[in-house]
Formats: structure tokens, C-alpha cells, sequence
């Protein structure tokens, strides 16, 4: 979504949560170009299979989410990022990447990733996990490799997050 006027716009990557580019993933880009911004949502698990028929997010998780490695998620933000610029009227050299849950850690993974990054927002996601052949490293690895400013947005509260891994990455943060 962009604004229906001018180019040259600022470009948002919004990388979707496990349940993939749902309606809501839909808004929040509308919302970015009402703001006057070139935001993408690429479909990153088209290639491991259609979330979009699957209700139980354990199942998603099992047979599409977990099959998805993370070069290919930063190979595919790399392209929609390059697609902005040469298709869309978007501006490279002003590049920002938010992501909900699933894409809240790949928001810190792929601003250590692409120095053409100005800045992040994650909201929520993983910040450690197992290490296999598709997630090789996770937030707290990249740490001290980040390459712009990243927004971490985490509740207190939330269990799935637990408070230790928060303060964990605050550390290594600090010391990076």
C-alpha cells in the first residue's frame, strides 16, 4: 500500500505474525501509506504452504512456520525492499521494518541483516530459541550486530516472553 499520489516514499517492511498477511497485517500497511509511506507485506511462508486454510496455530506452526528458514525470510525482505524501489516509488535509502510475534524476531534478525535499515519495531517475538539449520541464530545473537535502532515492545506480563529473556537482551544490548 502506498499513497495514490507522488513517490519517492519512505518504505516499511511489515512482516506478518505466524497466521501469515492477514487482514489486520492489510490494515497496518493501509495505515503506513495514509502516513505516506511505501509498506509491503510479503507472503513469507508461500513457498511452505497456505496458513491461511489452517485454524490451529499449532498445526501452522508444525507443518508451514517451522519449515521456513530465515535466509530466505531476509532474502525475501531484501527483494520486496528492491521491488519497492524499482516498482513502487519507494525509497530504499529510507527503509524501515516492523513485525508482529513470528515477525517481531525477525525484525531484530533483519536489521542486523541489511545496513540499508533506518530503524525497527518489533512487537513482541522471540527473542531466543533453538538453533537448527533454519533458525541459526535469534535476537539476542544479533545484538551486537544490529545496524540501526530497533523497538522492542514487550509486556510485562506476557508468558510467552518471559521477563529474564527481556532483561537478557536489555544486557546485551547495553553491551553491544
Amino acid at each position: 500500500a502506498m499513497p495514490a499520489k507522488g513517490g519517492n516514499f519512505p518504505v516499511v517492511l511489515v512482516v506478518q505474525e505466524i497466521f501469515g498477511v492477514h487482514e489486520h497485517i492489510k490494515d497496518v500497511c493501509r495505515r503506513f501509506a495514509k502516513q505516506g509511506y511505501c509498506a509491503i507485506a510479503p507472503e513469507l511462508y508461500a513457498r511452505q504452504g497456505d496458513v491461511s486454510k489452517i485454524s490451529d496455530w499449532k498445526q501452522i506452526f508444525a507443518e508451514v512456520v517451522s519449515k521456513v528458514p530465515d535466509a530466505q525470510v531476509m532474502a525475501d525482505l531484501d527483494a520486496a525492499a528492491a521491488w519497492a524501489e524499482k516498482s513502487s516509488n519507494g525509497d530504499q535509502r529510507r527503509l524501515a521494518v516492523t513485525g508482529f510475534c513470528w515477525g517481531g524476531r525477525i525484525t531484530w534478525l533483519y536489521a542486523a541483516h541489511n545496513p540499508q535499515v533506518k530503524a525497527g519495531v518489533a512487537w513482541y517475538g522471540r527473542l531466543v530459541g533453538e538453533v537448527n539449520e533454519f533458525t541459526p541464530r535469534h535476537p539476542i545473537d544479533v545484538a551486537d550486530k544490529l545496524l540501526a535502532p530497533v523497538l522492542g515492545l514487550y509486556g510485562g506480563l506476557d508468558t510467552g516472553i518471559p521477563l529474564e529473556t527481556i532483561e537478557a537482551m536489555e544486557k546485551a544490548l547495553k553491551s553491544g
